[in-house]
């Protein structure tokens, strides 16, 4: 884990099931950090406040709802707040509140699938906020196994939400494309082995053993990107590492991550994390606490 993130030591004990906390605030300045515990957190009134997560920038809208998964890197940053007053909800709960067995039952494959998808972020649809903010605002106001009940119905209703989006791409290094066949993941495995050196399409047919047309039309059809995105990707997930762990310069980065010059490679940044690279490591190891 990169020492330039802070290590958040939460108030959630073990004999806790979940902790929340509610607040209102005219500022956001807790340093980008990380923890092991699942964190849900809503914001109210919060456009213009920019939210990092994992390897992915973005500005936020009033609403805003998501879930991270343990250890990964997030904050958010005051930036171009509009509002004087920000609601803010965090709740917090143990990695292991769900038995990996408990999950494995039918009714709970939502939740289990959410969980997994979280260790990335998860962003949730305006819709789906609007319908769940009174519950997560109330649920300080339950007491005991009333309040876990609620916990896990209001996470069963977001695990069914249509139109959520992943943010970070930081873990498709090491992802496995489990719901993609084999050939698939032969692919990514020689791309994420290779991403340094020049790829052609011909090459990833021939490790698929398919012609190049099919296996654009079978790329695009398994996993919604085309080759080339997919290539930037799984590069862009690499040189986003670069800049937060190394010293390398911006252009030696985008050279080592296979990109033929550092034009393409900042347009191209830009275009996946809407920000260039060198205000992306400048969010990231600018003024940090060190524990």
């Amino acid at each position: 884990m990169n020492s330039n993130v802070m290590r958040e030591i939460t108030p959630l004990t073990p004999s806790d099931c979940f902790t929340i906390f509610s607040r209102v605030k005219q500022k956001f300045d807790f340093p980008l950090h990380y923890h092991e515990e699942y964190e849900l957190n809503l914001i109210l009134s919060g456009k213009g406040v920019k939210r990092v997560v994992g390897g992915h920038i973005e500005v936020i809208d009033d609403l805003e709802l998501t879930l991270l998964g343990p250890n990964l890197y997030h904050a958010w940053f005051t930036h171009q707040l509009q509002n004087t007053e920000v609601t803010e909800v965090t709740i917090q709960f143990h990695k292991d509140l769900f038995e990996e067995r408990f999950l494995h039952r039918n009714q709970l494959s939502f939740i289990k699938s959410m969980l997994e998808r979280s260790q990335r972020g998860i962003l949730f649809p305006p819709e789906t906020v609007s319908k769940l903010k009174d519950r997560l605002l109330s649920l300080d106001k339950k007491a005991g196994f009333e309040s876990v009940l609620e916990l896990l119905s209001i996470l069963h209703e977001l695990s069914m939400s249509h139109n959520t989006r992943t943010l970070s791409d930081f873990s498709n290094t090491s992802e496995k494309f489990s719901h993609n066949s084999r050939r698939i993941e032969r692919v990514f495995e020689y791309m994420n082995n290779n991403y340094s050196k020049q790829i052609s399409l011909a090459e990833v047919s021939k490790i698929a053993n398919m012609p190049e047309a099919s296996f654009s039309r079978f790329i695009k059809k398994r996993t919604g990107k085309t080759f080339i995105d997919s290539l930037n990707e799984i590069r862009l997930g690499h040189a986003s590492r670069m800049l937060i762990d190394t010293t390398n310069t911006v252009a030696e980065i985008a050279y080592k991550c296979g990109f033929n010059n550092i034009s393409n490679f900042n347009r191209t940044f830009k275009r996946k994390k809407f920000c260039i690279p060198k205000d992306f490591r400048e969010t990231y190891t600018g003024n940090r606490v060190f524990i």
